[in-house]
């Protein structure tokens, strides 16, 4: 049985779009980091961005965007594909309420951007290449975690052992690197699975994000540009499981009408351009992020539902903090394991990020209401917030990330 020791100051496992992330920022500082990811291989850096959209997409915020670019990628990704969205819709499907929010009230050039997980992780990619402090390994499986005196250690498929003084769980919800170190997750099933697919609408989206609130879940169109034809949309459509499985099945004329008239008509005729892919929504949130030689970041720590695209910008804040936090540290000449040093990362993100999974399920409970006092109070609620400048401002803040501040670091 082989231990590979050598080098290594963090290990990390799970190569998407959290995991690395945090590898850029370690290794543009010289940090020695290994990569392991399970995929095969890095993603197709010819045909991400190009052709049909990628079924996954996330909803990139200005703080998102100016770490990415910080790192170098983000003019990489805008030669690929990014959508930016200037304006925000929202409004209940049962009811007359609305608000709108746009990137001019916020005082922002765009409120974010709809970006294909492929094309982050891409870019990504192609900027770890060029750090020789970073090593990567594809088609590489977890099987095993240890805690030792010195350093903890993962265990292979194959039995070989690798060490690091700190391993960084990126593994996603159901990590299983937190659940071989015994950290439990306080989780709940919310009742609904987002359905995702890509259209084509009939009228241009505008960079108007668009959510509608219906009986069984909130319906998103994310706007999408291809080819320079914003008459495109990623499709989130969070439903019960019947309801998701009954809409899956059906033919792709009879979803389009489902989904035309679910958003009210707005962009006129909807043809879906891609499968329909069913995803389990489950909340989960961490006991804890660390251990000694041991921390969480992003779906590994906390898996939010997909209502107003936040999850990924948790989990780039995660990182941002995790990796100011760790090159302090190096600085120092404090092992970048110890338990204690470890507890201000997560001192600086849990909160906000229980934060924000408690808003997020309150909105989800709220909506999800079939009562007609609930249904009413909340349609006046929306009404209400529309009209009131300092409210509205503060929850267009909080949906652009201007409520975080980006680590110095990172800048």
């Amino acid at each position: 049985m082989k231990t590979d020791t050598a080098g290594n100051e963090v290990m990390i496992v799970g190569g998407g779009m959290v995991g690395a992330t945090l590898a850029c920022l370690l290794g543009q500082a010289g940090v020695s980091v290994m990569l392991l990811d399970a995929r095969p291989g890095p993603v197709d850096g010819e045909t991400a961005g190009r052709g049909p959209a990628d079924l996954r997409v996330s909803a990139l915020t200005p703080v998102s965007q100016r770490l990415l670019d910080g790192l170098g990628v983000w003019a990489s990704m805008r030669g690929r594909r990014v959508t930016p969205y200037h304006h925000m819709r929202v409004w209940d499907g049962e009811g007359s309420g609305e608000v709108s929010f746009s990137a001019d009230q916020a005082g922002l050039p765009v409120l974010g951007h709809i970006v294909e997980n492929d094309v982050v992780v891409a870019a990504l990619e192609a900027r770890l290449a060029e750090l020789p402090s970073v090593r990567r390994r594809f088609a590489t499986r977890v099987v095993g975690f240890e805690t030792h005196h010195d350093a903890p250690q993962v265990c292979l498929e194959d039995g070989e052992r690798l060490s690091a003084p700190l391993v960084v769980a990126a593994d996603g919800a159901r990590s299983p690197l937190r659940e071989m170190a015994g950290i439990e997750t306080r989780s709940h099933d919310t009742g609904q699975v987002a359905l995702v697919t890509s259209v084509r609408t009939e009228r241009p989206h505008g960079g108007v994000a668009r959510q509608a609130f219906l009986a069984d879940g909130p319906l998103a169109f994310l706007p999408l540009t291809l080819d320079g034809d914003d008459r495109h949309c990623s499709i989130v459509w969070s439903t019960s499981p019947d309801e998701a499985e009954r809409l899956a099945a059906l033919p792709a004329e009879s979803l389009g009408a489902e989904l035309e008239a679910g958003i009210g008509a707005c962009l006129g005729r909807v043809t879906p351009t891609d499968r329909a892919m069913c995803l389990p929504l489950t909340q989960r949130h961490a006991e804890r992020y660390t251990l000694p030689g041991l921390a969480l970041v992003g779906d590994a720590a906390h898996s939010i539902h997909p209502l107003a695209g936040q999850g990924a910008n948790l989990g780039l804040m995660d990182v941002a903090v995790l990796a100011e936090e760790l090159l302090e540290a190096r600085r120092r000449g404090i092992a970048l394991g110890d338990e204690a040093w470890l507890a201000r990362y997560a001192r600086r993100r849990r909160g906000d990020n229980a934060a924000m999974l408690r808003l997020m399920d309150g909105f989800r409970l709220l909506f999800g209401a079939r009562h007609p006092a609930l249904t009413l109070a909340r349609n006046l609620g929306l009404a209400g917030v529309d009209r009131l400048g300092p409210v509205k401002r503060l929850l267009m803040q909080q949906a652009a990330g201007r409520r975080g501040r980006l680590p110095d670091t990172c800048l």
